[in-house]
């Protein structure tokens, strides 16, 4: 199952790295486009190390990552959504950069990619602090709730980390107009949330007293 697991963990990282690729280089008619190049780095370095680690320590956390199917209606949807999200997103930076649109400059995108590592180590530790972390809305054999670590402040920390991530993806690639186009993520999260934690109140015990303790959701008194 090992090797199973492995072959299929590399074949999702390259063709997400081929895909990335192609819809940041594609537009921008060159592969002289460095805020892509910086992108990419910070996108799929951690994550091939990342893999590495749970592949070792956690391959059955690695295989609940790599399940992307999702069994609520409702959910197939937000996945539409966010799918559609970022192909806009990809696009649009490549045609910023191809046709000079608003290009920022590159310090601003390294102090984009400073943040987004930020928010890549948050994950991590997301990861680390719940084991019971799937990509899919579900509630799993023997789950409990975790009320320790990040989610004694927020209940989501998982969508604290991947709001960091995306909200600052524009300024790596150097486009205003995909940051605009990722504020987006915010309604779609709103409405993956909602879902995910009636699935939780009816299927997990002490979700809902969880939900009295920790009252906010993915950034402190804010939200």
């Amino acid at each position: 199952m090992t090797a199973k697991l492995f072959l299929q963990a590399i074949g999702k990282f390259l063709a997400g790295l081929v895909l990335v690729g192609l819809l940041l280089f594609l537009p921008a008619g060159t592969f002289a486009f460095p805020h892509a190049w910086l992108f990419i780095g910070i996108l799929f370095v951690p994550m091939f190390i990342a893999g590495l680690v749970m592949m070792a320590r956690n391959p059955e956390l690695l295989k609940k990552r790599l399940n992307a199917k999702e069994d609520e209606q409702e959910q197939k949807a937000v996945v539409a959504l966010s799918g559609v999200m970022f192909l806009s997103a990809f696009i649009v930076a490549g045609l910023n950069f191809r046709f000079s649109w608003i290009v920022l400059p590159m310090w601003a995108a390294y102090i984009g990619a400073g943040v987004f590592l930020a928010g890549y180590v948050m994950y991590a530790e997301v990861l680390r602090e719940n084991t019971y972390l799937s990509r899919t809305i579900e509630v799993q054999e023997n789950q409990k709730v975790i009320d320790t670590g990040l989610y004694g402040v927020v209940r989501h920390p998982m969508y604290s980390a991947t709001l960091i991530m995306f909200l600052s993806m524009g300024v790596v690639l150097g486009s205003p107009i995909s940051f605009a186009i990722t504020l987006l993520y915010i309604p779609i999260i709103a409405k993956r949330m909602k879902n995910e934690e009636k699935v939780l109140e009816d299927g997990l015990d002490g979700y809902r007293e969880y939900r009295k303790k920790v009252k906010y959701r993915v950034i402190p008194f804010i939200w």
